[in-house]
């Protein structure tokens, strides 16, 4: 059982961030943000995969002023990323943006901050206080050399003061570097000092590969200490990506559960079945649902009956047939070429609460031997 970090509890649009609410799920479109139809084509794209919070990038006036657009046509928080000029922070504030992450220390003069801060407070709209090890202050490089984990805590303290002197404290905090001893470093030290939420991450992890194991290494250390009330995925390419990662993240540490959650066998000699394949195919078809169901893909009687017993829904298989499994309990069997159907039919009784009825299999359905005649196993191993 994780036991997490206390935080104050902050709202960022209808999700709740910190003080013990759910690890939430966040990424970042990768569109030009003035450009109103792909960025919202892309949010809403996001959302059907399960993303909590999206952030949108702010370099110009233009894509300041979009963010009231996007915000009346999709269904999650947005978050405006904005640097250097106060001026668009106010202008995504008017637009009824959900949350800014910016650092005070590159806004301009203390007057420009109190402007942005008077404007989000009065909106209650929170701030996300970002560190990132490419763009710490130069004074803080030149003492310490390089982006430390003590660098990346120092700047943030900054920014923290600068905001609380204002009298702010709706405050979220990142500080993500592109390794992770660094990364994993700088929040454990912060924890130590501060109880605001914390965002968490592995900046420009790379691709989906690199990216995919660079961040969960890093994100899954962290939420193990229970540290971390927020996460995004960083990885160049398609965001879709950063979601399905981040939830997996998540469901592998007991944390949240959502979707299709896929258990297959990794394959060995005594395969006679094509797993990889099959489990591939079911996770694709099976992409869409958001109800938490466990799909137990497996080859042979080592691990197989033990995890279709454990699992929703479930194939053991072998010799071109599979024993459909749903709540431990054989429903049908099936030839081999039928048993992402046959999966996918199971899920989808499952969502629509039929699936327990012991209702009896279509025509097409029908075993293909009578069950006491074959097993699909029973080959030695």
């Amino acid at each position: 059982m994780i036991r997490r970090r206390k935080t104050r509890t902050i709202r960022v649009g209808d999700v709740l961030v910190g003080g013990g609410a759910p690890v939430s799920v966040q990424s970042m479109t990768k569109t030009y943000t003035a450009d109103i139809p792909a960025t919202v084509s892309q949010i809403r794209g996001l959302e059907e995969r399960g993303c909590e919070i999206v952030r949108v990038a702010v370099p110009d006036e233009d894509s300041a002023r979009a963010i009231g657009r996007i915000k009346r046509v999709v269904g999650i928080p947005v978050i405006a990323d904005i640097h250097f000029d106060h001026r668009l922070a106010l202008i995504a504030l008017e637009g009824g943006v959900d949350g800014l992450r910016l650092n005070p220390g590159n806004i301009g003069s203390t007057e420009r901050i109190r402007q942005v801060v008077e404007m989000a407070s009065s909106r209650k709209v929170p701030i996300r206080i970002g560190v990132n090890a490419g763009s710490l202050e130069k004074d803080i490089l030149l003492r310490y050399g390089h982006p430390s984990a003590e660098a990346l805590v120092e700047s943030a303290i900054r920014h923290i003061r600068i905001l609380e002197d204002m009298g702010f404290y709706d405050i979220k905090v990142s500080l993500k570097a592109s390794d992770v001893p660094t990364t994993v470093d700088a929040y454990r030290m912060l924890a130590e000092k501060v109880d605001y939420p914390f965002h968490i991450g592995i900046t420009e992890a790379g691709g989906l590969f690199s990216g995919t194991v660079r961040s969960s290494v890093g994100i899954g250390i962290l939420l193990a200490e229970g540290i971390g009330d927020t996460i995004r995925v960083s990885l160049t390419g398609d965001p879709v990506q950063e979601v399905r990662v981040g939830w997996e993240i998540l469901r592998s540490l007991g944390l949240r559960r959502r979707g299709v959650n896929v258990i297959s066998c990794p394959t060995c000699g005594r395969i006679r079945l094509d797993c990889v394949s099959i489990a591939e195919e079911v996770e694709r078809r099976l992409s869409h649902v958001q109800r938490p169901v466990d799909v137990a893909v497996m080859g042979c009687v080592v691990n197989g009956p033990g995890e279709a017993g454990r699992a929703d829904v479930a194939v053991v298989g072998g010799d071109g047939v599979g024993l459909i499994y749903v709540k431990g309990v054989v429903r049908r069997k099936v030839e081999e070429r039928r048993i992402v159907d046959a999966v996918v039919e199971e899920v989808e009784r499952i969502i629509s609460m039929d699936g327990l009825s012991g209702d009896t299999p279509s025509e097409d359905e029908k075993d293909i031997t009578d069950e006491k005649d074959y097993h699909p196993l029973d080959y030695k191993t």
